[in-house]
């Protein structure tokens, strides 16, 4: 990730989220980066490798398979963490349709992520602490049932892991890790599995 570009900004009325959703809102962001909204500071995150895109390609594909039709995939979607005033860009989100359909088109502001049903993030050198911490705790805070972390540089090896039953206290209670190589079992509503050995490293 690269420096902040704002941060600790407020509003004519003392605001400091309003200020920062504004502000990432009127952005420019250079083609295949993604602005991030993260501890009062926005954060411009870098395009992914090659092989980053081709996992969430994957991903998707599979997802697709058995995905009742109210349901969508997204990708690049701002997704607000109401608990925390965060505002992150997963790699994939599972949300109902309707919501995305409903959404102003003249407005760019984020959905709120307590209406995922499964949030997908893929690491990255640069920002694989903050998918396996800051992130794993803002999504089980805001309440997303279903959290996959696909971490190729996990200190155990390359990981794909399941996190599901999230508690207010920002921790899932339930974590289920598979090396790559290994097939991973989607809960409902998903009901698939997921091949990681063809993920590429």
């Amino acid at each position: 990730m690269t420096a902040a570009m704002v941060e600790h900004q407020q509003d004519s009325e003392g605001r400091p989220w309003d200020y920062l959703l504004h502000t990432w809102l009127e952005l420019d962001v250079p083609e295949g980066w993604r602005a991030e909204i993260d501890e009062g500071q926005i954060v411009l995150v870098p395009p992914p490798h090659a092989h980053h895109n081709g996992i969430a390609a994957k991903v998707q594909r599979r997802l697709y398979a058995n995905l009742p039709e109210e349901l969508g995939i997204y990708q690049t979607l701002g997704v607000h963490v109401a608990p925390l005033d965060k505002l992150y860009v997963p790699d994939l989100v599972v949300m109902p349709a309707e919501l995305i359909d409903a959404a102003d088109s003249e407005s760019s502001d984020p959905v709120d992520v307590s209406e995922a049903l499964l949030v997908v993030e893929i690491t990255s050198k640069g920002d694989a602490r903050d998918d396996r911490t800051k992130k794993y705790r803002a999504y089980a805070r805001a309440g997303v049932p279903v959290y996959l972390l696909i971490d190729r540089f996990d200190t155990r090896g390359a990981m794909a892991t399941l996190f599901t039953e999230p508690n207010e206290d920002g921790t899932y209670k339930r974590s289920d890790p598979v090396p790559f190589g290994k097939p991973l079992v989607m809960p409902a509503p998903f009901d698939v599995t997921l091949a990681t050995d063809a993920f590429p490293v």
